[in-house]
């Protein structure tokens, strides 16, 4: 009897070791495919690393779209308090454009620049981005979308 009591104990405790590391593994799997979100005013307030992976999100600031001869495409993603440069190379987004929210995925390089491995817009007039509206709200520049009221100057689309 107390053989099956030690088996049973030893069974239990090797499950839950096999179980405890396979959710290590995954978790740490998911770890470096999860980025970061953060809107230009989190970044000034907690600054990264040059070089670490993370998601800008903002709008696209009027005036600030430069298209290089060079075929980069530099712009400033603004969340109405703070702007960051950004410099991509790659075809843009049809929706793409000054007011236009966005999602950028890349790292700062050691000058500040946010260079962007892929630009993601909305993809309606009635979409924007969760992160995006939340980091506009928090930083106290949110209009109503479905009114005429501006961001920084670029008209609510």
């Amino acid at each position: 009897m107390r053989l099956r009591k030690r088996q049973r104990l030893i069974l239990v405790l090797l499950a839950l070791l096999l179980g405890g590391g396979s959710t290590a593994l995954v978790l740490a799997a998911l770890g470096e495919k999860v980025s970061l979100f953060l809107s230009p005013s989190d970044l000034l307030a907690r600054p990264i690393e040059p070089g670490k992976p993370f998601r800008l999100g903002g709008l696209v600031a009027a005036g600030s779209i430069e298209r290089r001869p060079d075929g980069e495409i530099r712009f400033l993603v603004t969340d109405g308090a703070h702007q960051v440069p950004v410099a991509y190379r790659g075809v843009l987004p049809d929706l793409f454009r000054e007011g236009q929210g966005v999602v950028t995925q890349g790292a700062l390089d050691p000058t500040g620049l946010f260079r962007a491995k892929e630009v993601l817009a909305k993809h309606d007039e009635n979409y924007m981005p969760r992160e995006v509206a939340d980091a506009i709200k928090r930083s106290g520049q949110w209009k109503d979308p479905g009114s005429n009221a501006a961001i920084n100057g670029a008209p609510a689309r």
